[in-house]
């Protein structure tokens, strides 16, 4: 509010005489100022007012207003301190006041007194209205990084991120463990949304159980993955550990490129884990062509990068370093749009959790043809044994091949050493699937195989991590995307 100060004139000043100090307009009355410091200061005010006016000196009242702006706090302050710091009698006298000239100089120190007041109130004010305008914009912010998070997982993101995701602030990584059990199900619910485990519901089996499709009271549909059991009423005690694990881990962790955990049950002998349901099969599924459409170069490609954004995450982003240890096709799902997302963490395991340890000792458990052969011999797991993996994987995806073909003769059986000859030879084109009704660009090619090689190189310390990995297939796909253009 700008404030325009209005001096009075020398002639009405010069008029007034100092007895009359007391009955100016803007010396406000004891009930008024009663009113004021009720409202604005939660005191009262009248014990500085309410005073016997006596003639004062316009030195005093220079020095009272100079006083009060320098007292920590205003509400203190008195007059009879004031006067008992004020000039002696001779400079109270009328003569040496010389009320003509220096009487205007009085308004100033008036309105100084007035604003020493009233000024702390309204800024106490203020400062309040603006603290709670600062909370309801941060509450709100908190608001609107839920909603980003709820919609991390959405169809509406972009296809692909222009760069590996940054951080973990900008890219919901760890949710509270209280969105697990965000669907509550009985084991009678869970049998009557299976229709008892109907075949006709099953979606796939792998080592730790068969994984159904199944469609709530609500008409979500999901997937519910069952723990196996060596008889009807007895669970592989072994299983009971892998389910603890991928509970915990999938619990912990947030991304479009990794499955959500929805809920669980662990009751008697069922171990039942829910998760969202992806519609569209498996990778693996979709190279041996069993829906029907084979995946086109482009496609290929995008896939890999997903898969390698979401090792990026859970490898730095997450926030304890995991290690998802069965990196494979058939456990990357597709969606109705051909996203990937990295399913199963019955393996998984954290990382190395102090900054001077490089490795973590464990039995060794994984797929033929995906696991890292360092790892397999030394039992010393670390991140770049997954990098080992998705080199496997990310041949598998341009090629169209399993990791080892046993039907094959002896030199095509291994994969990754069929190619890494063919690669050697110049004849990239002999490792693309035959399926594959398109001719690709030989530099884009050589440069995806290359990189492919670099990830599944026999040592650790030869591979790149996931985070130089996704870079490189980044700009990899922007010269694919040229090389299209061009043709």
């Amino acid at each position: 509010m700008r404030i325009t100060e209005v001096s009075p004139s020398t002639t009405t000043v010069n008029s007034l005489h100092r007895s009359q100090l007391c009955h100016l307009p803007w010396s406000t009355s004891v009930v008024s100022w009663r009113r004021i410091g009720e409202e604005y200061c939660y005191q009262d005010f009248t014990v500085p007012v309410d005073v016997n006016c006596k003639p004062i000196s316009v030195d005093l009242l220079r020095k009272a207003g100079r006083k009060i702006l320098l007292q920590s706090s205003a509400n203190a302050f008195k007059f009879d301190q004031l006067r008992s710091n004020s000039p002696s009698e001779n400079e109270l006298d009328l003569k040496n006041s010389l009320a003509s000239d220096n009487f205007p100089l009085a308004v100033p120190g008036i309105f100084l007194l007035c604003c020493a007041f009233m000024c702390p109130c309204f800024r106490a004010k203020r400062r309040e209205a603006v603290e709670h305008s600062v909370l309801d914009r941060h509450l709100n912010s908190m608001d609107s990084i839920s909603s980003v998070e709820v919609s991390s997982a959405s169809e509406k993101i972009p296809a692909t991120p222009l760069k590996i995701p940054p951080s973990p602030s900008r890219f919901s990584l760890s949710p509270q463990l209280t969105r697990i059990g965000s669907v509550h199900l009985s084991i009678n619910q869970i049998t009557k949304a299976t229709r008892n485990f109907s075949p006709s519901l099953k979606l796939g089996e792998g080592g730790f159980g068969a994984v159904y499709k199944a469609v709530l009271p609500d008409g979500q549909v999901v997937a519910i993955k069952r723990a196996k059991k060596i008889f009807e009423q007895e669970e592989i005690p072994a299983l009971r550990d892998e389910f603890s694990n991928e509970v915990e881990l999938l619990a912990k962790i947030e991304h479009r490129n990794l499955v959500r955990l929805l809920g669980y049950t662990d009751k008697g002998n069922e171990r039942i884990i829910i998760t969202e349901y992806v519609p569209n099969g498996t990778l693996r599924e979709h190279l041996d062509g069993q829906h029907g459409k084979i995946l086109d170069f482009n496609q290929r490609l995008e896939i890999a990068i997903d898969v390698a954004h979401a090792l990026t995450y859970l490898h730095l982003y997450a926030e304890k370093t995991i290690i998802h240890r069965d990196v494979k096709s058939s456990n990357i799902l597709l969606t109705e749009s051909y996203r990937a997302k990295v399913s199963d963490f019955g393996f998984a395991r954290t990382g190395p959790t102090d900054t001077e340890q490089t490795h973590i000792s464990t039995k060794v458990k994984g797929t033929a043809g995906y696991l890292d052969p360092e790892y397999l011999r030394t039992y010393q797991l670390t991140p770049k044994s997954d990098v080992f993996s998705f080199g496997i994987l990310l041949i598998e995806i341009l090629s169209g091949r399993r990791p080892v073909e046993l039907r094959r003769g002896i030199d095509e059986r291994i994969t990754v050493r069929w190619a890494f000859k063919k690669y050697n030879e110049g004849n990239l084109r002999d490792i693309l699937d035959p399926l594959l009704d398109e001719v690709i660009d030989e530099q884009v090619l050589g440069k995806i195989l290359s990189l492919a090689f670099q990830c599944a190189a026999p040592t650790r310390s030869d591979r790149p991590d996931m985070k130089e990995v996704g870079e490189q297939l980044w700009e990899i796909r922007k010269e694919f995307g040229k090389s299209l253009r061009k043709a």
